[in-house]
């Protein structure tokens, strides 16, 4: 039987406990990273004051006036352990699409204008992750992008970024580039980059250092709540979700952005039931029966 990575937990201070299940990137070890942070929460606690899943950890903040270190320890062990199973593992995760206006001229834009910070400063920067990745044309790396679901791992950093992994490919498979030399001084809000094999939507302008390549026409953060799926939370990001891009064009941006602006867009989700256990065995299979016709 497969069981998923065995952690290792060290304390950070006397208010963290850091939990590390895997060094490397792997699916797997994030779906675990999600199934003790969600039971953590249902079993509220005492003393527990926030619960951060990560792309291969967690982080577990405690008052110890409240809990002891060592028995919260334990007690997040005893946790851990019950997650090791894939086969008990099940997540209520969405499927949530995102329609992407693939090399764009803001974009464009902007490879030209930070060219300098750039490895290849000739190309724009979907050209650069288009050369990286063997694609010849357009519209077979915007296939082979737009058709992978993506797991969202982890969020943070600005809030409302979403760190996205490739789901059901082969290491060779993935869509891979290096950051940029030194980082942009700015990125407009909504774009698309690869870092390494990690995809973000940028939610706001700011700095950055990954390779743009389009941008998404929908909000993934929104602060005046006049969007229907965004009253309850300002994030569209949730661990766990798949997102899934949709190539658009121009026209089609225009539209759908002047909707959201309006708060007339509606999000196209789709609740669905992940299990890790079966995505071990079955792969890019299991993947493709999960996303059925979304």
């Amino acid at each position: 039987m497969f069981n998923l990575p065995e952690t290792k937990f060290n304390f950070g201070g006397d208010e963290y406990i850091y939990a590390e299940i895997s060094r490397d990137m792997r699916v797997e070890s994030n779906f675990k990273a999600l199934a003790v942070t969600e039971e953590l929460r249902k079993r509220e606690i005492p003393g527990i004051t926030d619960i951060v899943s990560s792309n291969a950890s967690y982080l577990v903040r405690y008052n110890p006036d409240i809990i002891a270190a060592r028995d919260l320890l334990d007690y997040i062990k005893k946790i851990d352990l019950t997650k090791s199973d894939p086969a008990e593992l099940n997540l209520s995760v969405r499927i949530v699409e995102i329609p992407a206006w693939y090399d764009d001229p803001v974009t464009r834009e902007y490879s030209r204008r930070f060219k300098n910070r750039h490895p290849e400063p000739d190309l724009t920067n979907f050209e650069y992750v288009m050369k990286l990745n063997g694609f010849i044309d357009k519209e077979s790396f915007i296939q082979s992008h737009s058709e992978t679901p993506y797991l969202i791992t982890m969020v943070g950093f600005l809030p409302g970024t979403a760190w996205h992994f490739p789901l059901g490919l082969q290491p060779d498979e993935i869509i891979q580039a290096p950051k940029y030399n030194s980082p942009r001084i700015d990125t407009p809000e909504r774009s698309i980059g690869i870092g390494g094999a990690f995809n973000v939507i940028y939610p706001v302008n700011g700095p950055g250092s990954y390779q743009l390549i389009g941008r998404s026409a929908i909000s993934v953060v929104e602060r005046t709540n006049h969007l229907e799926e965004l009253q309850e939370t300002s994030f569209l990001a949730r661990p766990g979700d798949i997102w899934k891009y949709r190539p658009i064009n121009e026209s089609q941006y225009n539209e759908i952005t002047s909707d959201v602006r309006a708060g007339k867009y509606r999000y196209k989700t789709k609740d669905i039931d992940l299990s890790p256990l079966e995505y071990v065995e079955k792969g890019k299979k299991y993947i493709h029966e999960l996303m059925g016709d979304f």
